[in-house]
């Protein structure tokens, strides 16, 4: 008897961590929980559940690692709004079955802290990109794969997007902030920290047509970046509040000085910088 309660606990457990309590039916709490513990028994099952089924099962799967290219296909939904795959092992082809939900407004696909995603590469991000127009928050962390071509795809077909991450892209160049700058109109925060960028790129993304807009940048770590960056992005950015660049050997007290000057209402609220 003890070992069932410790079970059943353990269910418990999973279902508050993905956000199933007492405001919801108990009873369609305890059978998702099951049916994503058992979703091998119930594969011919799931494709004619309802979207509100469907959004808790995804939840759930998502918070335990187990969507997969074969699994996401049978949950998703055209309505589905926000995807965390972060913990999940998924590819270019997950991202083209996420192609049908053109309500999507965020996806995460982050590889774990420390480490990379190679199964995301271009040829994945941009079929959502172009199937998925209204996104609004993109993270790519460490899709080392990720090139040029899939940054452009969002940046042309994704107008609402605010937010993106591409640290430790390593695969992308100038080109990529380049056309950020050129074409995303919304971008407030966007990080590129532990990339290969060079002033150009930074040059491109602050001069571009929206960039009066960034509130947030980080670029920490980013090898090839000088003073001539800092010193861009804050006269590019009259509205930048979170400027992160520590990590960057090339970048010197002409930076600092240049912080130094801004007062009033332009004055920044987080900055970071080494000092070698």
């Amino acid at each position: 008897m003890q070992r069932v309660r410790l079970a059943h606990s353990a269910d418990e457990l999973l279902a508050t961590q993905a956000g199933f309590g007492r405001t919801v039916d108990p009873l369609i709490d305890l059978c998702v929980v099951s049916m994503a513990k058992y979703m091998s028994l119930f594969e011919s099952d799931v494709e004619s559940l309802p979207p509100n089924v469907k959004d808790k099962l995804i939840k759930l799967l998502c918070i335990q690692g187990h969507l997969t290219d074969s699994s996401i296909r049978q949950v998703l939904h055209p309505s589905v709004r926000i995807l965390d795959l972060r913990d999940c092992e998924v590819s270019d082809s997950a991202l083209q079955s996420i192609s049908q939900c053109k309500q999507l407004k965020e996806i995460n696909l982050n590889s774990c802290k420390g480490q990379i995603r190679t199964s995301i590469t271009s040829e994945g991000v941009c079929s959502l990109a172009l199937s998925c127009p209204l996104l609004i928050k993109v993270l790519l962390r460490g899709c080392c794969n990720l090139t040029d071509a899939g940054v452009l795809a969002l940046a042309v077909n994704c107008p609402q997007l605010q937010i993106l991450n591409l640290s430790h892209c390593t695969s992308i160049t100038d080109e990529s902030l380049q056309a950020l700058g050129q074409h995303c109109s919304s971008l407030l925060n966007l990080d590129f920290s532990a990339t290969l960028v060079t002033d150009s790129g930074v040059q491109g993304l602050v001069n571009g047509r929206y960039s009066a807009k960034l509130t947030e940048i980080n670029m920490c770590r980013c090898v090839n970046v000088t003073d001539e960056s800092i010193e861009a992005v804050l006269k590019g950015c009259p509205h930048i509040r979170i400027l992160l660049f520590h990590g960057c050997p090339l970048i010197s007290d002409r930076s600092r000085e240049a912080l130094g000057q801004l007062v009033g209402p332009n004055k920044l609220k987080q900055v970071t910088w080494t000092v070698y």
